[in-house]
């Protein structure tokens, strides 16, 4: 185990996307990182920015929905680090069909990867930041956890349920790991990735117009506001849920 001052950051899905523009975002407000993910070449990628960032990073091939890794790898992390200060739950996948179309296995897999993964891991970490009487966990959902999946969503009702869970599941979790833990949530809107989603590069001039900032989002934009729920003191917020679309009136 390597002894440090610093604070330690697991960001689930950090290989690429939003959950990359985040891990960029603790790194520069100085925690080391852990990434978690499938994706080894990207996340090896996001390993190199983040220790050009002058952090240390620790990656893990492993899929979030799967309970018993989940344990193992926190473990892991606590004989290498000797602390998990911040957990983002940011892995997840969307699923466009709709009712008459999505199988039952689909449902059960976007279930498992956008809702069961945030308990999964949340149970991997939480004891350790008990026993050091602080810990931060941000989820992130969704706004089609209010709008549910609309033409332009880039998913539907399985995607939505899943999203609106974690809202219920970060609520709670604030009631029952206050006052030393705090929980929260991120509702991200329209937000381009490096990886262009399809609907939004078919459609974003007009989907534009139904953003009052007049522009889509970007992991830069998620990355600000996680680092500041990762870092904020005093601290008085949790049990909360973020919507940062740029006011996206028009679903």
């Amino acid at each position: 185990m390597v002894s440090t001052d610093a604070k330690t950051a697991i960001v689930t899905g950090g290989a690429k996307g939003i959950g990359r523009g985040c891990a960029h975002a603790l790194a520069d407000a100085g925690f080391d990182i852990v990434l978690v993910d499938l994706l080894d070449d990207e996340m090896a990628r996001t390993k190199g920015e983040i220790e050009a960032r002058g952090r240390r990073c620790l990656t893990y091939h492993a899929d979030v929905a799967d309970f018993a890794r989940a344990g193992d790898v926190a473990d892991d992390v606590l004989r290498q680090f000797g602390r998990i200060d911040f957990l983002l739950n940011n892995a997840g996948k969307a699923m466009p069909k709709g009712l008459l179309e999505i199988t039952e296995e689909e449902w059960d897999r976007t279930i498992d990867l956008n809702l069961k993964s945030c308990f999964n891991w949340c149970r991997a970490t939480v004891p350790a930041m008990q026993r050091q009487g602080a810990g931060r966990i941000v989820s992130m959902s969704s706004i089609n956890a209010y709008s549910g999946g609309v033409t332009s969503a880039v998913s539907k009702l399985a995607y939505a349920a899943a999203k609106a869970g974690i809202l219920g599941l970060t609520r709670s979790l604030a009631k029952e790991l206050g006052p030393t833990i705090t929980v929260n949530a991120i509702c991200p809107g329209l937000i381009k990735t490096e990886t262009p989603n399809p609907v939004i590069r078919a459609r974003e001039d007009d989907l534009v117009t139904g953003i009052v900032l007049g522009r889509v989002g970007t992991p830069q934009d998620i990355g600000q506001l996680v680092a500041f729920l990762a870092t904020v003191e005093p601290n008085f917020i949790t049990g909360q849920d973020f919507v940062i679309d740029g006011f996206q009136w028009k679903l």
